[in-house]
Parts: C-alpha cells; sequence; structure tokens
C-alpha cells in the first residue's frame, strides 16, 4: 500500500511540475515561428510585432515539407507556435497531419473574410494573390478570353504556358474548377489546355511571363504579385515585357477571379499558444497589411490595395469566394486529373 502513495504522490508531483512548466512557458514573452516563406523583409513584421507587444520573434525558414516533416519529429518537444506558408492547398497538407490547433478568436474572425480561413479556425489567410490570365498583345486579342474556362478553347493551340501539374498554384486553381464544375468537367478542361500547350511546362511563373515578352507563348497563367514585381522593376528588359503584356482577370461576369493566400496556423503543440494568437491578430493589423501590400505586392485581407500603386494600376476585380479549403479537399483529385490528361 505504501508503494502505491509513493507512486501515485511522485505522479501528482510529475503532473504539478508539467503544469508549472507549461504555464511558465506561456508567461515567457516569445513565440516561435517556422516560416515557408522565404522573403527576407518578413523580417519587418517582426520587428513591428515586438515593438507593439513585447513578445519576441523568433523564427526560422525552411521548405515546406521540411518543416512539418522537422515538426513530427519533434512532437511534443517542438518549440514552434506557427507555421506560415503560402497557399491553402499547403495548409490544408498541415492539417491533415493533425498539427494544427483550432483557433477562435473575435478579432481574426471580423477582419478575415469566411472564405479565406478554415471553417474551424484551424488556419487564416493573411494576404491574397489572383492567379490571372497574361496575354501578348502581338499574337492575341485579350478580348477573345474571358474565363479561365477559356483557355482550353481550340483557337489558342500551340499558344499557352503554364508551370508544372505539380505546383501547388495550379493544383488549387485545378481544385477549384472540380469544386465550381465537377471533376469530369474539370478533366475535360486540363485536357483542352494540354491540347494547347505551347511548350512542356518548365519553370517558375515569371518564365511563362518571359516566355510571352519572347514570342514563346501567347497565353500564360500567373499569380499577380509576379507581374507586379517586374511592374516595378526598373531593369529596361522588365519594363519591355510590361508593355508587351495584357492582363486579364478572369470570369469578371461570374464567379470572380481565382484566389490564394498567404496563411498561418497555430500549432496544436505550440508552448506559446497565446502569444501565437497575439501574432496571427497583430498580421491583420493596418501595420501589418500596409507591410504585405507594399512589401510582397499582395492583396490585403482587411480591403483594398494597402497603399500599393502597382495593385491599384493592376485594377479592381471581383474574386471567387468560394471557401478555399476546397482547394486542400479535391487536391487528390486534381493530382490524379493532371496525371491522365498527361499535364506534366
Amino acid at each position: 500500500m505504501r508503494y502505491w502513495l509513493v507512486i501515485s504522490a511522485l505522479v501528482g508531483i510529475g503532473v504539478l511540475a508539467l503544469g508549472s512548466a507549461a504555464r511558465a512557458a506561456e508567461r515567457e514573452r516569445v513565440v516561435n515561428i517556422y516560416s515557408a516563406r522565404h522573403y527576407q523583409t518578413d523580417e519587418q513584421l517582426y520587428a513591428g510585432f515586438t515593438k507593439a507587444t513585447g513578445i519576441e520573434v523568433k523564427w526560422i525558414e525552411g521548405d515546406q515539407d521540411g518543416l512539418l516533416e522537422r515538426i513530427r519529429n519533434e512532437g511534443r518537444n517542438s518549440p514552434a507556435d506557427l507555421f506560415i506558408t503560402v497557399d491553402a492547398g499547403r495548409l490544408w497538407r498541415a492539417d491533415q497531419s493533425g498539427l494544427l490547433a483550432e483557433v477562435r478568436s473575435q478579432v481574426l474572425e471580423a477582419r478575415i473574410p469566411a472564405s479565406l480561413r478554415h471553417p474551424q479556425g484551424r488556419w487564416y489567410g493573411l494576404a491574397t494573390r489572383a492567379r490571372i490570365i497574361f496575354y501578348n498583345r502581338q499574337l492575341v486579342d485579350g478580348e477573345q478570353i474571358k474565363t479561365y474556362e477559356d483557355l482550353a478553347d481550340p483557337r489558342w493551340q500551340g499558344l499557352v504556358c503554364i508551370r508544372s501539374s505539380s505546383n501547388i498554384y495550379n493544383l488549387s486553381l485545378l481544385a477549384s474548377l472540380i469544386a465550381h464544375h465537377g471533376a469530369a468537367a474539370a478533366e475535360a478542361w486540363a485536357a483542352g489546355v494540354v491540347a494547347n500547350f505551347a511548350r512542356d511546362p518548365v519553370g517558375g511563373d515569371t518564365d511563362q511571363l518571359r516566355g510571352l515578352a519572347s514570342g514563346e507563348c501567347g497565353i500564360a497563367l500567373a499569380n499577380t504579385y509576379y507581374f507586379a514585381r517586374l511592374m516595378r522593376s526598373k531593369a529596361e528588359r522588365d519594363q519591355a515585357l510590361v508593355k508587351a503584356v495584357g492582363v486579364i482577370f478572369p470570369n469578371q461576369n461570374g464567379r470572380g477571379a481565382h484566389v490564394n493566400i498567404s496563411g498561418a496556423a497555430v500549432l496544436r503543440t505550440a508552448p506559446h499558444p497565446e502569444n501565437a494568437r497575439a501574432f496571427l491578430e497583430y498580421l491583420t493589423s493596418r501595420e501589418a497589411q500596409v507591410y504585405f501590400a507594399t512589401v510582397n505586392n499582395e492583396y490585403p485581407v482587411v480591403g483594398g490595395f494597402g497603399g500599393n500603386k502597382t495593385l491599384r494600376k493592376l485594377g479592381a476585380f471581383k474574386a471567387d469566394t468560394i471557401n478555399i479549403a476546397v482547394f486542400g479537399e479535391n487536391q487528390a483529385e486534381a493530382q490524379r486529373i493532371f496525371d491522365r490528361v498527361g499535364w506534366k
């Protein structure tokens, strides 16, 4: 009997110690971030948060898959509080691994549109980018293209340039088409686009835009912030590209242009969950939202252009308001479709 009393006492002391350690960790004025965003200027955001709250920001950067594997390996001992990345499809992958915590915040729910956050609060969009159509003004009549669906029209055979099927931006776009039209119609669209390829997919979004300027491509898909960077560039080559290329925000008479996010999530094992939530809320402040717009040419989730004259010059547009969580839910089907139609 005494033996069990001793064991019980030791267990009780251990529980108290763990509870005290958890409370001590939460009292620490620090938040630890694992970020798959590779923008050195994000340090300005971290400094702004520390100045506003007194909470120190520590961070590491890496690729999405490497960071998620690190979090899994660290388990309950992980120091990470927040995971930051781009594209809802990547946040969905993290959620499927059971790594994300549900976070409820009146501030976040009031400021961030419902379509740009997880329905149960497991991740939140902080800035958006639209994936739109660009065209060579000399090769294509832009008035003939109004929608994403138009890219599968046989009239554009040999003119379309786009990234590979493994690219998360394209997976999310096709996932949105599955949500709107069903898998069969989405597959027919993907097959039509493949039939219109000017070349096999290669390179990133900027490479597709440069293909337009060189005349290798007539039509391309790219995220808005890539083109905005070129618009802001002082290089003659980039300015020549901007003049040669037309811009189309698709589906303006229907559901609107496809948008995706830079987003963040609090980790289930976060040692400083309240500090992490405070950081998320800070990222929706006017100061942080203006930063997203002016530094990385992303659209603020809290309205407007964030003072970015280049985004304003690109023009206002109607965005698709489907909840972007479906991009993750339909991701596997999108990849199967790409594989079946030979989209490399």
